[in-house]
This record gives structure tokens, C-alpha cells and sequence, in this order.
């Protein structure tokens, strides 16, 4: 079951950063009324929609392709999903050095945590089989 909920969570992130990459790279479609969830975020990326927009797609495509192998029980999707997660921790890290204290310390704990999970040997060996 917790394996599945990670699948679904990498999935939910590939569509959430898709739909911000794509509102951003092409501005005024109607699920730009989705930025009313986090407008400020909006207002401070809008400026640079292309150079952040196209590189929110690219992580869409990771967290698709992460989504996928995770489901297939693929280690390859296991490795995919540890590298997207543990990059998430030092994001996170450095919102903290940045002044975001609260916001980075928040998401690194979460992120942290998903990591050892993701790195326990329960969740390891589950990816471990020899058609992978």
C-alpha cells in the first residue's frame, strides 16, 4: 500500500509540475486560475516564465518517468525516485540558508523523511528483483 502511495505521489507531481510549466511557458489558458492556490509564487516566477516554465517541464518528465519505473518496480525507478527526492532535501536546505527558514525546514523534514523511507531495506528490496 505505501508503495503504491509513492507511485501516486510521483504521478500527482508530475501533473502538478506539467501544469505549472505549462501555464507559465504559455500564459492565459484557463488553468492559469489554478496560480489563485499560491499567487505569490505566481507573481515572482511569471517574470521569468520561459526560463522557469521549460525546466518545470523537464521535471515533470523525471517525475513521470520516476512514476513509472516505481510502479513497474523497476530499481531504476527506485534510483530515479531517491535522486528527484534528495534533491528536494537540499532545495529545501538551501530555502534555509536563503532566509525561508520556516518553508525550508518544513520541506526538508518532509523530504528527509520520504528519503530514509524511500532508502529502508523494506522499500530497497522491493526493487531488487533480477527482471528489473
Amino acid at each position: 500500500m505505501a508503495l503504491n502511495a509513492m507511485g501516486i505521489f510521483l504521478l500527482f507531481g508530475s501533473i502538478m509540475s506539467a501544469t505549472a510549466g505549462f501555464t507559465l511557458t504559455f500564459p492565459g489558458s484557463p488553468l492559469d486560475a489554478l496560480w489563485a492556490l499560491n499567487p505569490v509564487a505566481y507573481r515572482q516566477m511569471l517574470p521569468l516564465r520561459k526560463i522557469v516554465g521549460i525546466p518545470m517541464l523537464g521535471v515533470s518528465t523525471a517525475l513521470l518517468c520516476a512514476a513509472i519505473g516505481w510502479f513497474r518496480r523497476r530499481r531504476w525507478g527506485w534510483i530515479l525516485a531517491v535522486l528527484i527526492i534528495a534533491s528536494q532535501v537540499a532545495g529545501d536546505a538551501a530555502n534555509i540558508f536563503l532566509g525561508r527558514f520556516q518553508e525550508g525546514v518544513i520541506g526538508a523534514t518532509i523530504a528527509s523523511f520520504l528519503l530514509w523511507w524511500l532508502c529502508r531495506k523494506p522499500v530497497r528490496t522491493a526493487f531488487n528483483r533480477a527482471s528489473n
